[in-house]
């Protein structure tokens, strides 16, 4: 048994700074400091299983059952389930008695599967299976980085699956804008090789080895070119310091998106993971937030 669950209630201070050309855009808060008051619980520690699927490898994840609408999260690249806002967010689910489920995709983590052999359009069959096979009744999608970029193509998918979507460094298009970025040089080097090391601070080599296939499978899941046929709620949030996803992608994925309940939340000291502790609390408030309205409305 783990021995504490937390409940965070909270409230949030906005703080006005400077902004291009004047006041911040429309439904997007700059979030400077949240308090939380915390409440102590227990929650049974959730075992990992395996969602088996004919003809795919097998999805490790750990399902933590209860009421409507659940919370399903979405890792980011080469990422797993057991990451601080993931079991935050389990934590905060169970006090409130909400279902929650944490994957890892093929070839991350527990699962089955080679990573390089993965493509956007494979790990999107992984979150529809998952909201297939492993939720019942409306969903919260809370994608991180590469996940909110899933979480966007799942809601168009499953439109009838879905109660609300939450990116935390949504990455859309990520990897092919980058891309499209480099050198014309670069680039014919890297289809030459069939690989791209993308320099990261997030593994032992410092670098990610990126399939050139994975470049061009992902060109067929691009978003931000055409407007998005996503018409539920939508909460953006993002950090300003975001060396990896810029902030302004969350502004672009507001405003594709044919939802008129958008909101882009910045952090002004964030990071890309968004894994500090006032960040991992806008987080579970803003979830609380949902699930207060979705609750109401229903």
């Amino acid at each position: 048994m783990a021995l504490l669950g937390l409940r965070w209630s909270w409230c949030r201070v906005r703080t006005a700074v400077p902004w291009p050309g004047g006041q911040l855009p429309q439904g997007v808060g700059l979030c400077s400091r949240v308090r939380p008051a915390v409440v102590v619980g227990c929650r049974h520690k959730a075992t990992v299983q395996f969602l088996n699927r004919p003809d795919l490898p097998k999805l490790a994840y750990q399902k933590t059952k209860g009421k409507n609408p659940g919370v399903i999260f979405l890792p980011g690249y080469a990422s797993n389930m057991n990451g601080q806002k993931a079991v935050a967010l389990e934590d905060f689910c169970n006090s409130l008695g909400h279902s929650f489920v944490r994957f890892d995709y093929t070839g991350c983590g527990s699962s089955e599967g080679d990573i390089k052999e993965c493509t956007v359009g494979r790990w999107k069959k992984d979150v529809l299976s998952v909201l297939d096979e492993l939720s019942e009744g409306p969903q919260i999608l809370v994608g991180s980085s590469l996940g909110g970029w899933l979480m966007l193509l799942a809601a168009i998918a499953r439109p009838e699956k879905i109660a609300a979507l939450v990116g935390v460094a949504a990455a859309a298009d990520h990897f092919v804008t980058s891309f499209n970025q480099l050198t014309v040089e670069v680039k014919k080097d890297i289809e030459e090789k069939g690989l791209w090391k993308v320099p990261t601070k997030y593994n032992e080599e410092g670098f990610y080895d990126i399939p050139y296939n994975f470049i061009k499978e992902a060109e067929n899941h691009c978003l931000l070119n055409t407007p998005i046929p996503i018409k539920s709620p939508m909460k953006l949030i993002h950090g300003m310091k975001d060396e990896d996803v810029p902030w302004h992608v969350s502004m672009q994925i507001a405003e594709r998106v044919l939802s008129p309940d958008v909101d882009v939340l910045l952090r002004k000291n964030g990071q890309h993971r968004l894994s500090e502790k006032d960040d991992i609390k806008l987080l579970v408030y803003t979830i609380d937030d949902l699930i207060d309205k979705l609750t109401t409305l229903g």
